[in-house]
């Protein structure tokens, strides 16, 4: 994990009428990562953004707004369990934002980098704001890769039942216990790979950094106000990668399922011991598959009408 004085000087840049802090690292393509909710920057940890780095690309992150150093917007919103339980039972949402506010937050980090197209990574509501990207800027997307994530269509990739009652218990959080309950957050999410030291380590460095839960509410609004992408994902051209857990219980697999269906000529990748995770063992293996996918955008996709997703399960 970074240091408090590598985070700290950070660049940021004007786009969209906020402030947005973001980091590179790398030289060639680039390759911009967008994280998940309520997730700052720095999820992307150092031994990921390093593989990617390796295989040649100039790596962006950064942080979205409400989040991290980002612009922390306004506006009142249920709590985050309450949104949650509305999302499960399908309740109309009003929103201060939309994902097409936080994509264009996404597009303009790019004009301001003076980039023209990028290959575009997403995890979470991350892939969300990726897919809303590639589908009303598809021209800035060279190649996309969706991460445990989902299509909106809410019939495919919500929730577990099973674990709602607990979202309650670590919903309600202070600056205090911050950093345990994000632990006991991830145990309940992640897939049989969970390590608590190295999530409290990481929460700890996060916590120090930012700690706003309002935000993580506004944006939790964003997604559940979001549309059904199934339509404009159909109408994808570039190379597109699927990646999911099926041990997944926030976002079920069926959302990975689901996005690999809708995008024509898209692969799709699971691993058996990943939830809502990103587990350290499968970091080879999804380096792999994102430069293999964005070698793709070299080259034209076959001219089919919405094949079947070339499907991969890891073991």
């Amino acid at each position: 994990m970074e240091s408090y004085r590598e985070w700290s000087v950070m660049p940021e840049a004007q786009v969209n009428g906020i402030t947005v802090h973001y980091d590179e690292r790398g030289a060639g393509e680039p390759l911009l990562l967008v994280m998940g909710l309520g997730a700052q920057m720095l999820a992307w940890q150092d031994g990921f953004v390093d593989g990617l780095v390796q295989r040649g690309f100039r790596v962006i992150r950064f942080d979205n707004r409400d989040v991290g150093l980002s612009t922390k917007m306004s506006g009142e919103v249920s709590g985050t369990f309450s949104l949650a339980l509305s999302n499960l039972l399908r309740r109309p949402i009003d929103a201060p934002y939309q994902l097409t506010d936080m994509a264009d937050d996404a597009i303009g980090l790019l004009d301001h980098l003076n980039i023209d197209a990028a290959h575009v990574v997403g995890a979470s509501m991350g892939g969300m704001i990726s897919q809303t990207m590639a589908i009303h800027h598809s021209s800035r997307v060279k190649s996309l890769c969706s991460i445990m994530s989902n299509t909106g269509d809410r019939k495919n990739g919500g929730i577990s039942v099973k674990i709602v009652p607990k979202l309650r218990a670590v919903s309600e959080t202070t600056r205090e216990n911050a950093v345990d309950q994000g632990v006991e957050l991830a145990r309940l999410i992640s897939g049989r790979r969970f390590d608590p030291v190295e999530a409290r380590a990481q929460g700890e460095i996060l916590v120090e950094r930012s700690y706003y839960p309002e935000g993580t509410d506004r944006q939790l609004a964003a997604i559940n106000a979001g549309p059904d992408r199934t339509a404009g994902l159909a109408r994808l051209t570039m190379p597109t990668l699927v990646i999911h857990g099926l041990e997944d219980p926030l976002v079920k697999h069926s959302g990975g399922i689901a996005t690999a269906n809708a995008v024509p000529g898209s692969r799709l990748l699971m691993f058996p011991d990943m939830g809502h995770d990103m587990p350290r063992n499968r970091w080879v293996e999804m380096v792999d598959g994102i430069a293999a996918n964005a070698a793709r955008a070299t080259a034209p996709l076959p001219n089919t009408v919405a094949p079947e997703p070339d499907l991969q399960i890891s073991g």
